[in-house]
């Protein structure tokens, strides 16, 4: 699939690399999908400074006209529907029901919702107050009023394991609100969102208003992040690159919206649809090969349906198909690259090492001619909540049980017990208790017999999953700066 090598986007205008170019791999099959620019740290710097002085015009133009560029980037999308789904699925080794389900089209939907959103209401009026006379001044009637303005240069650093719906979520809600954005993508799959900025570089994005600058090398995040040009930072990756990010945005009081890693705890409680729970759990084995922080990787079940879950979890992995994602009926695609593949493999010996049973997997799966990253899906069972494997990100199809033998309380406790709380997820008969535990649960959310999200709900984590909250009017608000404008009358 290669082409032409791709161009940095700064300024309005497609700038050759300075860095030259890298290969980007198909994690499938090892082939070359493209060539992806390494921007050097004055090239990064140019971006911030174009996206800066486009700030002032782009924030105050007319909603209407930011919500009609989101469309027509929107409708160029869905032209460009199957090539651009297919460097998606090449990029990261999706399974084609998951390339086309939720790569464009995700980013399709997610910049339609922020077409609408560029419409919604930005000033709230507050009860007035009144005052007496005093040292403040005469008495008086003081109105108020609550605006939402755009924060300035947003650096939006993406993730790797979706390069359509991530950056959507960040550049389509930013652009929404007024900001002007430096998108960084990841690495290892960056063409997908260069395709992002053709549709708006086609729908009329004003010049400076949207860059994308990208490479291999560490500079080029850093220089994104601690550009003076740069107001606020909003990163999707580790905890640890969250923290190192947190902390130089600490030295100049940037803004910050951080999603970082998970370990969703599943409980399963002795009267729960046992069915229903593995098909919620099995996620973590199908969904982007578990590459995905939302995941229930931690699952906590009550002793007494303990190996009634692990025989139907072992069941349902015998049906899942590893192989190439281009392949019909393939479940389970690769990882993103041999070097994630090793640390996935790492944390299934180091449980085995820390005293875990391997009820199904482990072994490296040979798939067509030996080539790609691919792993096995593995369940891992006698558990207990000191263990690494239990809890440290293994963000790979990896499943670890720890069963309990007491009440909810010890299900919450050990639920609890973990640095992460981003998703957490409650599967019980009983729907007061289910909602009881949940609101006990220290996580950003919670699924109750389910493993769905509405999309309109806020989206963050607590402790070491992350700082503030998006999706739906959440993605405005974190985009946006509150200001009070206090008179009297």
């Amino acid at each position: 699939m290669t082409g032409a090598p791709q161009r940095l986007y700064i300024g309005g205008e497609w700038v050759e690399p300075a860095g030259g170019h890298y290969e980007v791999i198909n994690p499938a099959d090892e082939s070359v999908v493209g060539l992806a620019p390494e921007a050097s740290r004055p090239q990064v710097e140019e971006a911030a400074r174009a996206a800066a002085e486009a700030f002032e015009g782009w924030s105050r133009t007319k909603p209407e006209e930011r919500a009609a560029i989101l469309d027509r980037a929107a409708d160029i999308m869905q032209r460009e529907f199957e090539p651009w789904t297919a460097l998606a699925q090449a990029e990261t080794g999706a399974p084609t029901g998951i390339a086309r389900g939720m790569q464009v089209g995700v980013g399709v939907a997610r910049f339609r919702r922020y077409a609408k959103g560029a419409l919604e209401p930005v000033e709230r009026g507050l009860p007035p107050q009144v005052t007496e006379a005093g040292p403040m001044g005469r008495a008086a009637i003081l109105g108020a009023l609550e605006v939402r303005q755009p924060v300035g240069v947003v650096t939006c650093i993406t993730s790797y394991n979706n390069p359509w719906a991530n950056p959507a979520g960040k550049v389509a809600p930013a652009l929404a609100m007024g900001n002007t954005v430096v998108v960084k993508p990841a690495p290892q799959d960056p063409l997908s969102v260069f395709r992002m900025a053709d549709a708006l570089h086609e729908a009329g994005v004003p010049a400076g208003v949207v860059n994308v600058v990208g490479g291999l090398s560490m500079e080029v995040g850093e220089a994104a992040v601690d550009s003076p040009y740069v107001d606020m930072v909003s990163f999707t990756g580790s905890t640890a690159v969250g923290q190192r990010i947190a902390e130089v945005c600490g030295r100049s009081m940037k803004r910050q919206l951080m999603e970082l890693g998970g370990k969703g705890a599943a409980i399963v409680f002795e009267d729960a649809d046992l069915d229903a729970a593995v098909m919620g759990i099995g996620t973590t084995f199908s969904f982007y090969s578990g590459q995905i922080c939302t995941a229930p990787t931690r699952v906590i079940v009550h002793r007494s349906v303990h190996d009634r879950l692990i025989e139907k979890l072992s069941g349902y992995l015998a049906f899942m198909k590893v192989g190439d994602p281009a392949a019909a009926g393939t479940v389970v695609g690769p990882v993103i690259s041999a070097a994630h593949r090793d640390r996935v493999e790492s944390y299934v010996d180091l449980g085995k090492k820390e005293g875990a049973r391997i009820a199904y997997g482990g072994e490296r799966p040979v798939v067509g001619d030996g080539r790609g990253f691919y792993v096995a899906p593995t369940l891992l069972t006698d558990c207990t909540n000191d263990m690494r494997v239990v809890r440290e990100e293994i963000f790979g199809p990896v499943v670890v049980v720890v069963p309990f033998d007491g009440d909810e309380d010890e299900a919450v406790r050990l639920a609890n017990d973990s640095d992460f709380g981003l998703l957490s997820y409650v599967w019980s008969g009983d729907s007061a208790r289910a909602f009881r535990v949940a609101r006990r649960l220290r996580a950003g959310g919670i699924g109750v017999n389910t493993i769905g999200r509405n999309m309109e709900a806020p989206f963050g984590g607590f402790k070491r999953s992350g700082v503030g909250r998006d999706v739906g009017s959440y993605a405005l608000h974190a985009y946006s700066e509150i200001q009070s404008i206090v008179w009297t009358g």
